[in-house]
């Protein structure tokens, strides 16, 4: 099974990514189903996939299912208008909804059944809870803290929006993986990176208030991530 679906991905990869260049989304977003791209791109995964399956007839049903399905995820993507769905949610939803296929695909030669219960298993449930916690749960804690000090006139200026947020959350998500997975050094690595970049923007300013705002957010970011992760190792343990 792991063999096919490797198949499978790899064939979309190459079809959706590697071989469809800029030019043909474009083309195909303007052209819709008058886009000789669109069709040129479904001629190109159903070769990949069939040179990838060893030429073999008998998954004819693979052949015929893939190629068609993502012929009409592309063509509905096109007559969907972005004030619906950005682009960005179209990218994940059509990606989405083609690995759905693929497993439906895959489904059909090697039946096989999804066992939910790992899903409610404790461990399962304790990293989901403490992931969360250390993402979207910390910002709103540091939101609250550092709420009383207000300096969005001066650390918005020519910031992209929301990016702070962003950034804070892939820097803890980081730590999170850092400290379970035992790679403590990655942390340091991620502080002394985070110091680099700031640096550049507390040196060329005079603002005392600001380089200590940051400051205090870094430290919160980082504190929060760390307590989390220890707290969820702890958690597994009693679990184990």
């Amino acid at each position: 099974m792991i063999l096919l679906i490797l198949k499978f991905t790899l064939a979309h990869i190459l079809g959706d990514f590697v071989l469809q260049p800029n030019a043909w989304v474009q083309d195909k977003e303007s052209k819709k189903y008058k886009s000789v791209y669109l069709y040129l791109h479904i001629i190109i995964h159903l070769i990949v996939l069939w040179i990838l399956l060893g030429f073999d007839f008998s998954f004819w049903f693979a052949l015929v299912i893939i190629p068609t399905s993502h012929f009409i995820i592309d063509l509905t993507k096109t007559y969907t208008p972005s004030t619906l769905l950005s682009s960005q949610k179209k990218f994940v939803l059509d990606q989405c909804l083609h690995g759905i296929v693929i497993a439906l695909v895959v489904h059909h030669y090697i039946p096989y059944e999804i066992e939910t219960t790992v899903l409610y298993a404790p461990k399962t449930l304790a990293f989901v809870t403490f992931l969360i916690l250390t993402t979207f749960v910390s910002s709103i804690i540091m939101k609250v803290i550092i709420s009383r000090w207000d300096l969005t006139e001066d650390t918005d200026e020519n910031s992209l929006d929301k990016a702070g947020t962003y950034i804070g959350v892939l820097e803890r998500l980081f730590i999170f993986a850092f400290i379970i997975s035992n790679h403590w050094e990655g942390v340091g690595f991620l502080l002394a990176s985070k110091s680099v970049f700031r640096f550049g923007d507390l040196s060329k300013t005079k603002d005392r208030k600001l380089t200590e705002y940051i400051l205090i957010g870094t430290l919160l970011s980082f504190g929060l991530a760390i307590f989390f992760s220890i707290v969820y190792l702890e958690v597994v343990k009693q679990i184990s």
